[in-house]
């Protein structure tokens, strides 16, 4: 009888970084990529790569709410002095990202480093699945993306890691009628949001997680540290260790539970090859979960949404005709 080629073990590198000093950032996200064979192992010189960050909202560095600028800093230098092209770029829920990028001090160092901002938007209509959605063709034009989630709660799906940040390449205010569309259980909902990371499939993930959010989440939650740098290709790998430093069972969460359901990654502790730093002894125990709400919208929010969108087009519009 043959023996069928086993599929290799996902790897997660995870290195401890106690605090946003950009030396301290610099060293882990060094290692993040030696840990998993070398940045030559996803990018190569001349490539077009988007940086996709948590701009969620404008708030600044003191909150968890956004993707820390010294991550996204430390990420793109490494890209140039490799000799990519990176550039940052997202689509936020609320304001643009120039608002957040100026809330967070960022837009004055990415000038200085040559690297471009630029809002998700122009969507080209693409089909996944059951369904057709409007991603940006700002993200589908580069050759390479990096996840650069924030580690956090959300009301709507417990904990959002790594695979939800991909929503984000969604165009405009459409992520408000999808949450409408797809959110009448979070089954429905977190099989939409995998389908989108799959399409987009990003090169690498590394998720922010050295001050984090729990608690009402992904807006209003509490600032804290858990001084880690999570990185890895598979998604539901990189989640599952993700809930495990929180003391929190990976299938309780409800896209890794979905993810389990449908044959998506690997939630398998035993499976996944965990390397770098070791967090058996440094596991934070008091993490405060958020109160659940509805992941669908209302009608009404979902206009409201819409019509802020309108607003924004219009004072944009106004300000480039001044």
């Amino acid at each position: 009888m043959s023996n069928s080629p086993q599929t290799p073990a996902p790897i997660v590198a995870l290195t401890n970084c106690p605090d946003y000093n950009s030396d301290h950032i610099t060293d882990a996200v060094t290692r993040q990529f030696e840990l998993l064979q070398g940045l030559q192992n996803f990018i190569k010189p001349g490539d077009s790569v988007l940086l996709k960050p948590n701009f969620i909202a404008p708030r600044s560095r003191r909150h968890a709410t956004q993707t820390h600028p010294a991550v996204i800093l430390a990420v793109a230098k490494l890209l140039k002095d490799f000799g990519a092209k990176p550039f940052v770029a997202d689509s936020p829920a609320w304001g643009n990202v120039f608002t957040c990028a100026e809330k967070l001090k960022l837009t004055e160092p990415l000038k200085k480093l040559g690297v471009p901002l630029k809002q998700l938007n122009k969507p080209k209509w693409c089909k996944l699945a059951d369904f057709t959605v409007g991603i940006s063709s700002v993200a589908l034009d580069a050759d390479k993306i990096i996840n650069l989630p924030k580690f956090k709660t959300h009301q709507q799906l417990v904990t959002t890691f790594a695979v939800k940040n991909m929503f984000g390449c969604v165009a405009g205010k459409q992520k408000a009628a999808w949450h409408f569309i797809k959110g009448k259980d979070e089954e429905t909902f977190c099989k939409f949001l995998i389908e989108i990371y799959k399409f987009l499939n990003p090169a690498l993930t590394i998720i922010d997680a050295v001050n984090v959010m729990d608690g009402p989440g992904p807006i209003r939650g509490r600032t804290r540290p858990l001084q880690w740098l999570i990185a890895g290709t598979e998604p539901i790998s990189c989640e599952t260790i993700c809930s495990k430093l929180i003391n929190a069972e990976p299938l309780d969460m409800p896209i890794i539970k979905t993810a389990e359901k449908i044959g998506f990654g690997c939630c398998d502790i035993n499976k996944i090859k965990v390397v770098g730093d070791s967090f058996a002894n440094n596991i934070c125990t008091d993490f405060q979960f958020p109160p659940p709400i509805p992941i669908r919208f209302s009608p009404i929010r979902v206009c409201r949404s819409f019509c802020r969108q309108i607003w924004i087009l219009l004072k944009s519009a106004i300000s480039a005709h001044d």
